[in-house]
């Protein structure tokens, strides 16, 4: 390895929006306050479902496995983003950046499956609920949520190492908030073209197909819950997959835009406010969305919370 090359090992430079100071104030206030929020509510949801045992089904096993990925997803990426808004050099060391690219493409690779196997889930559920505990027993939904993570992870073994092994002749400079593969392609000095060709594959496998299974899903739900003669049963379904379907249009249709486009100079500031919109403002609101939107996850934490009021007396 020359000399050139050798001076990239130990940091990289994250420019985010520094050509545009005014930004960092509003910027960094609405990091901190999103990753606090996201913090908590996914905290809230795991200890509500986990202590609650109404909650332990399938379903909020799948959610449960969601606010996980969420609660580590922005962990790896916004701590790191609230130091360089308030530093005056953005870096970020060598390590540092290849972790956050392994942890935050294996947790939103992960969080793609996860999302068509919740729906799934809610299909057999709406569609089958005769035969819903035997279709969806232990043994398949805990299948179901390891090979969403054995695959998030394999997926991003192999993007990371493809994306490290090209030559960056010292370019050290990520037009970006933190590292991720398409801001770490452009500083390659060699033709990327194929690298570039196999992420859109692997997108397309990550994005488009579970994106289409989850639609297909959810028009034999639609059309199941037509038939439903009970208005509150309607209501209820209905609120649930609701839910879930406002999380999937928020998540892969801004993972969709940012890894799916050609190439552009002119969009890219705005891919940056779209991945900031999939990898912080999305993890904050999921679980605003099931809390407000579920009568069983509200009724859960209304009582997990009186429940610590009368310890506490």
């Amino acid at each position: 390895m020359n000399k050139v090359n050798e001076s990239i090992l130990w940091e990289f430079i994250l420019l985010g929006f520094s050509d545009r100071p005014w930004l960092e104030l509003p910027l960094f206030v609405v990091f901190l306050v999103s990753y606090i929020l996201t913090i908590l509510g996914n905290l809230a949801i795991i200890l509500v479902s986990r202590l609650d045992s109404k909650l332990h089904t399938p379903m909020y096993f799948f959610l449960t496995n969601l606010s996980l990925l969420d609660l580590c997803y922005t962990t790896s990426t916004v701590p790191q983003m609230l130091i360089n808004i308030c530093s005056t050099r953005k870096v970020i060391s060598y390590g540092g950046c290849v972790a956050q690219l392994f942890i935050f493409l294996a947790l939103g690779s992960t969080e793609c499956l996860l999302l068509a196997v919740m729906s799934f889930d809610r299909f057999v559920a709406i569609c089958r609920p005769l035969h819903y505990s035997i279709i969806m027993h232990q043994r398949l939904y805990l299948q179901l949520a390891a090979a969403s993570w054995i695959s998030g992870f394999s997926n991003s073994v192999l993007q990371s190492t493809l994306t490290l092994q090209m030559p960056l002749c010292g370019h050290k400079e990520v037009d970006h908030f933190f590292c991720e593969v398409p801001a770490l392609l452009k500083l390659s000095c060699v033709d990327t073209t194929v690298n570039e060709a196999e992420l859109f594959f692997i997108s397309v496998l990550f994005l488009l197909i579970p994106l289409t299974l989850i639609l297909i899903s959810y028009a034999f739900i639609a059309q199941a819950v037509l038939q439903i003669q009970s208005a509150e049963g309607r209501r209820k379904a209905f609120g649930t997959c609701g839910s879930h379907l406002i999380v999937v249009s928020l998540f892969y249709g801004t993972a969709i835009y940012m890894y799916l486009q050609p190439p552009s100079p002119a969009s890219k500031d705005r891919g940056k406010m779209v991945s900031l919109f999939y990898g912080i403002l999305t993890p904050m609101l999921n679980p605003l969305i099931y809390t407000l939107r579920n009568k069983d996850v509200k009724g859960a934490f209304k009582g997990l919370v009186a429940r610590v009021f009368l310890i506490k007396k």
